[in-house]
């Protein structure tokens, strides 16, 4: 029998280690722009065609590289980075495991033109499916210029998976606002399809941010600011009356490397526990200085993840650090002891008497004792609680459901009650006991299943602006905009765009409960970017949950009867009605036996 083990080829064994790497055209922007950060460029420019699929440009102003290096660059594992297995606990470097550009050039037609800036003449290098193609001298500015064509031109069956122009450009700002966050002193620039998307200067981070996402967030940022023998922390975090419903501005970075942290999240919520709005989510940037060889970043492919020597002492940190920020700038709600409501006292001063003391008529004649029978004022609870049934406790718990059977010659209606509970849960008596409905997970339902048919059948009535509104939104959120714009028309929204990010809202859906456009705009603009996480949810359904959880009823708004009765049939004749668009439980009962056993 023959041997079955061999060494697999090159351009396989690249390909495959591509895979780890070069995920979609975002993965391509996120090396190259970190080498550019690395070959310590002041200025970046980002080129993108066709969201990455026909290229994806990287030009700097680095410290190019010579001849032998510019060839040698494209090999598995080559680095200038590290030397040895110890330099792995020192790393400050973005890249250090010489993956990247050979990753690269297995999947795409690449080419690369660099020079140093003591070199007369720069060095060409042209590479397709990692065979080398050319390399010759060539005429360059100092720097490098990747250029990366047709990616995934040789694995068609990895090309397909891409999707659309705008999801794959989505995931390209995503990367491109990580690495210019980190790096505010670098001038960035990011054109696609020969349109300016940014133009960030260089300045503080502060100014990077207003500058990502928008003037508004002047306003809306705490400063952090802690200093420690194990880490150090400083940035901003977002007020809490500005959390979102869903993760959005969310960054945690490390020795000026993004990282994903959800433990050291946790503790960022801990800090805002008790004066977040319900199921909202702080914004924060976050940038912590630690000592390289207290962590460890050679955990993960894309080293988005990182291990922390002592990560408990790290998470206390962080807790106290957000706390002492929230506090110090009076975001904590603390005791108010102002004068409003309070009782005036009156001060005596020169020239006045002290007012009189109040007369008080004493019956002395009243004696307990001498039979004589003491009638109290009839109070209202007592008129209540004769009439039994219309008032009081058993009128409050006395409920008559809607009867189908027959009375004499005719049917009787009953009039069903309901009643809020901390404008949250609407509570209802049935046959079996008492149900409690969560009256916004039953509004989504409601709303998911009607902004589901309507994306199939046809529009849903819209309510005109008498004011239109004029927001400006950041190229990342106005590329989903872009991306459903049709179904947002089919649902009410009637949008109008501009070349400088800014949308005017002209109508929105009749049926919201939300009473401000901008802010159901907002929400849902950040919930559909939260549902791409999750691959299992089609287009059609992002649309519809993401529109939904903008435009339900809110927690704490009180309903009236007739609006609760209305949720109550509008919710049971959804195909669905136990359970909200993503899974959680809309109502319970408690039975009789459980009111039987509490009492007994």
């Amino acid at each position: 029998m023959s041997d079955i083990i061999r060494l697999l080829p090159d351009s396989v064994a690249n390909q495959i280690a591509a895979g780890e790497v070069i995920q979609r055209p975002a993965s391509v922007v996120k090396e190259l722009t970190e080498n550019a950060v690395d070959a310590e460029a002041t200025e970046i420019s980002i080129v993108i065609r066709d969201a990455g699929r026909t290229l994806v440009q990287v030009i700097d102003n680095g410290r190019g590289m010579s001849e032998t290096d510019a060839r040698l660059a494209f090999e598995r594992h080559a680095t200038s980075k590290i030397s040895s297995a110890d330099d792995l606990f020192t790393i400050t470097t973005k890249g250090f495991r010489g993956e990247a550009l050979a990753s690269v050039a297995a999947v795409s037609m690449t080419e690369l033109r660099t020079r140093r800036e003591e070199d007369e003449a720069g060095t060409l290098v042209e590479i397709n499916n990692s065979r080398v193609i050319r390399q010759e001298p060539c005429s360059c500015a100092a720097g490098s210029v990747f250029s990366v064509k047709n990616l995934f031109y040789n694995v068609p069956a990895r090309r397909k998976f891409l999707k659309t122009d705008n999801t794959e450009f989505r995931h390209i700002i995503t990367e491109f606002q990580r690495v210019a966050l980190a790096h505010p002193e670098i001038k960035f620039t990011l054109i696609h399809n020969d349109q300016e998307i940014y133009r960030l200067p260089q300045g503080s981070r502060r100014q990077r941010i207003i500058s990502l996402f928008g003037k508004h967030y002047n306003q809306n940022l705490v400063t952090v600011e802690t200093t420690t023998t194990i880490i150090s922390i400083s940035g901003f975090a977002g007020k809490p009356e500005n959390a979102r419903r869903s993760a959005g501005e969310q960054f945690f970075f490390i020795n000026n490397r993004f990282i994903r942290h959800p433990y050291l999240h946790r503790a960022v919520l801990e800090a805002y526990q008790g004066i977040l709005p319900p199921d909202t989510v702080p914004a924060y940037f976050i940038y912590m200085t630690a000592d390289p060889s207290a962590i460890d970043v050679n955990i993960h492919p894309t080293k988005t993840e990182i291990k922390f020597e002592d990560e408990r002492s790290v998470w206390q940190i962080m807790l106290a650090s957000l706390r002492e920020a929230l506090g110090r700038f009076n975001v904590v709600p603390s005791l108010d002891f102002g004068p409003e409501g309070a009782v005036e006292i009156p001060v005596i001063t020169g020239g006045m008497t002290a007012p009189p003391p109040p007369q008080v008529e004493v019956d002395h004649t009243f004696n307990p004792f001498d039979g004589t029978e003491y009638h109290r004022p009839e109070t209202k609870w007592d008129g209540e609680r004769d009439r039994g049934n219309a008032g009081g406790w058993e009128s409050l718990f006395t409920i008559t459901a809607r009867s189908d059977q027959q009375e004499g010659t005719g049917a009787a209606e009953g009039q069903r009650r309901f009643f809020q509970v901390k404008n949250r849960y609407i509570m209802c008596p049935v046959i079996s006991g008492i149900m409690m409905i969560d009256q916004r997970r039953a509004h989504e339902r409601v709303l998911y299943e009607k902004y589901l048919t309507s994306l199939s059948d046809g529009p849903r009535p819209a309510q005109v602006s008498l004011f239109p509104v004029t927001t400006e939104l950041n190229p990342g959120d106005m590329v989903i905009v872009q991306e459903i714009g049709d179904q947002l028309r089919t649902i009410g929204f009637e949008l109008e765009t501009d070349s400088d990010n800014r949308v005017t809202i002209k109508s929105h859906p009749a049926d919201s409960r939300n009473a401000n456009p901008l802010a159901m705009l907002e929400t849902l603009i950040a919930e559909y970017r939260q549902t791409l996480s999750d691959p299992s949810i089609g287009a059609r359904e992002r649309v519809a949950l993401s529109m939904a959880k903008a435009a339900a009823i809110p927690y704490g708004m009180p309903l009236t009867h007739t609006e609760m009765e209305e949720l109550f049939d509008m919710l049971f004749a959804c195909t669905m009605p136990n359970y909200s668009p993503t899974g959680k439980t809309v109502m319970n009962i408690i039975t009789l036996e459980e009111l039987d056993r509490r009492f007994s």
